[in-house]
């Protein structure tokens, strides 16, 4: 979830440098690349469903330990991914790394999915629901840092201790069969907001202006993050 600069991003012109109209031309791609994101994630996510090999296989991977190796081979690959865009100027690289992260989102969000789609009264309702503050929460953080233009990059370490506890709660979670419950996922909002502010921040001071691929799959990464744990909530209370 923490993006590392390349070293070629210290020889390129930042954001930061650039005239008012520039940085404008720069936010518009990188969130018109955020919200392509979210449409290729939804398009992706409604392929997997429409399989039922596929449902019933991620399911099934949702029990005991198989979650956790489920989790470890999304953040391998996820982490591959983000690397891949990261290390390249090559859009075409680029964009194959973001086209990779989005579909293994898509992917651990099918048991979710699901279940709030078929297995629950309203769930129609509450995806929207929940897609709907996701949306209003990341526009309002991200506004805050364009409009303030304050460096939240002092959050790194905070949402770095904040994810190795998280991760590890999961894990304990998962081998002793305890339920982390519904204030685990008010945390993880919380943190999942939190790394909004860091890679809107990021965005604004620490990328080139060719980066605005990089830039959109770690705010994608983030607005993922939050909708999963508002989801949860919404279901939590079905």
């Amino acid at each position: 979830m923490e993006n590392q600069f390349p070293e070629q991003n210290q020889n390129k012109l930042l954001i930061g440098s650039l005239s008012d109209i520039e940085r404008v031309a720069f936010y518009k791609k990188t969130y018109s690349h955020v919200a392509g994101g979210v449409l290729v994630f939804i398009l992706f996510e409604w392929l997997l469903l429409q399989s039922d090999t596929i449902v019933n296989f991620m399911m099934s991977m949702t029990e005991g330990y198989k979650w956790l190796l489920m989790l470890g081979g999304f953040m391998l690959a996820t982490n591959y991914a983000e690397g891949m865009a990261l290390k390249t100027n090559d859009k075409n690289k680029q964009y194959l790394a973001y086209g990779i992260y989005i579909f293994f989102e898509a992917l651990i969000f099918v048991p979710l999915i699901a279940i709030a789609a078929y297995y629950m009264d309203s769930g129609p309702e509450i995806l929207n629901q929940a897609a709907i503050v996701t949306l209003a929460l990341f526009t309002g953080l991200s506004a805050v840092v364009l409009l303030t233009k304050k460096d939240f990059s002092f959050l790194k370490t905070g949402l770095t201790v904040g994810f190795f506890i998280a991760i590890g709660l999961i894990v304990a979670g998962t081998l002793f069969g305890f339920n982390l419950g519904l204030w685990f996922s008010v945390g993880m909002c919380l943190l999942a907001g939190g790394s909004i502010l860091y890679q809107t921040s990021n965005m604004v001071n620490k990328y080139g202006v060719e980066d605005y691929i990089p830039a959109a799959l770690g705010l994608f990464a983030s607005l993922m993050l939050l909708f999963w744990y508002i989801l949860r909530i919404f279901m939590s209370r079905d």
